[in-house]
């Protein structure tokens, strides 16, 4: 597999294979490598995205003098030596295995510390994990979209205590509704999901640009607010790209918001060509990989060993960036809340971006990329 392409990247940014890292050949993007000793500033992203999607502030982190590491993280872009059946074994996915290949990364490239783990969506559980469980590595934290809520807990002072009843099944609460739904995390879960978003009947460019703009701030009616509780009628208050409609698959669910050409013509944020490097990407692997993620999640399987972290905080310097216009923040209710007031002891700012949706660091890349380095700036040793 040859990196991405210098034609693709901003200049000063480059694109690189490092083998033999846990089982895999590792693609990652670089800023400021020019400056052996700069500090690393590791950055991962989300689903559906790369390395890429961070293109936009690491030009920003290299002349501030980091070394901006970007890598394609498992499952996904030009990494290779992973599974992508749907059959697969999940363990790979686990986030303990996905932090031993972020500090493979790390130690590959020279460093033994980061100044900071910046997360976006699914990035931010590896960032928040690697923050909790090596604070000695990752000295700081910055998650976008996705709040920590803490980790798993286990149950406490239950000796001789009538066993607690099992929770009600929200999921069965959803496909009951009198507009039955679905969570998406667990539709993404499928052996049918990734078929029909890879081979979608639109075409995967279609797709894609359908799933950017109904989760962007260009999709107006993304006004979101904390929900009451984790049930079926708070949960079905979210757009369908969260709580989608029971017969639907997602490729269906985003093509009722295609935007049009003059809405695309004026997301200068994604262009289509940039988009076309999402497609290419896509296009090649399908979203097994990422899709994987889900089902580590949603299986319970693997997510239990973070129960051995319950009660451990996150004591670093934090701070969290998202889109004003993000559902992201509130998908889980009380997670951000928990953030601030029990997960994260030093968590300095919350800064909700105008004229951002989900995708952040992509929507307003030069406010995110000002807050960022605003936050190392101020909390420097």
């Amino acid at each position: 597999m040859q990196p991405l392409p210098a034609s693709v990247l901003p200049a000063g940014v480059r694109a690189r294979i490092l083998p033999g890292i846990n089982g895999l050949d590792i693609h990652v993007l670089e800023a400021g490598f020019e400056k052996k000793g700069s500090p690393a500033v590791m950055l991962f992203h989300g689903f559906p995205e790369v390395a890429y999607s961070w293109r936009k502030v690491m030009p920003a982190l290299a002349a501030a003098g980091y070394h901006a590491i970007a890598p394609d993280l498992r499952g996904y872009g030009r990494t290779t030596g992973w599974d992508a059946d749907f059959d697969a074994d999940q363990i790979g996915f686990r986030f303990t295995n996905l932090l031993r290949d972020a500090i493979g990364v790390l130690y590959a490239l020279g460093h033994r510390t980061a100044e900071a783990a910046v997360g976006h969506d699914f990035g931010s559980s590896v960032a928040s994990y690697a923050s909790l469980v090596r604070p000695d590595i990752f000295k700081r934290m910055v998650l976008m979209s996705a709040p920590f809520p803490g980790p798993s807990s286990v149950p406490f002072d239950t000796a001789g205590k009538p066993v607690p009843g099992k929770a009600p099944d929200v999921h069965a609460a959803m496909a009951a509704l009198p507009r039955p739904r679905k969570h998406y995390q667990w539709y993404q879960s499928t052996r049918e999901a990734n078929e029909e978003q890879w081979h979608a009947k639109q075409g995967l460019h279609n797709f894609l640009r359908a799933y950017y703009h109904y989760k962007s701030a260009d999709w107006k009616a993304n006004k979101p607010y904390e929900l009451k509780g984790w049930t079926a009628e708070e949960l079905a208050k979210m757009p369908t790209y969260y709580i989608m409609d029971l017969a639907e698959g997602m490729a269906e669910t985003v093509a009722k918001e295609m935007p049009t050409a003059a809405e695309i013509a004026a997301a200068k944020w994604l262009t289509d060509e940039e988009l076309a490097v999402y497609v290419g990407e896509y296009e090649r692997t399908g979203f097994q990989g990422g899709l994987n993620w889900y089902r580590a999640r949603t299986s319970g399987r693997v997510t239990p060993e973070l129960e051995i972290f319950a009660g451990r905080t996150i004591d670093q310097p934090s701070t969290f960036i998202s889109g004003k216009s993000d559902w992201g923040n509130y998908q889980s209710p009380g997670a951000l809340e928990k953030m601030q007031k029990s997960a994260c002891t030093n968590m300095k700012e919350i800064h909700m971006v105008e004229g951002a949706g989900h995708w952040v660091q992509q929507e307003q890349a030069a406010e995110v990329s000002r807050l960022l380095l605003k936050f190392l700036k101020e909390t420097k040793a």
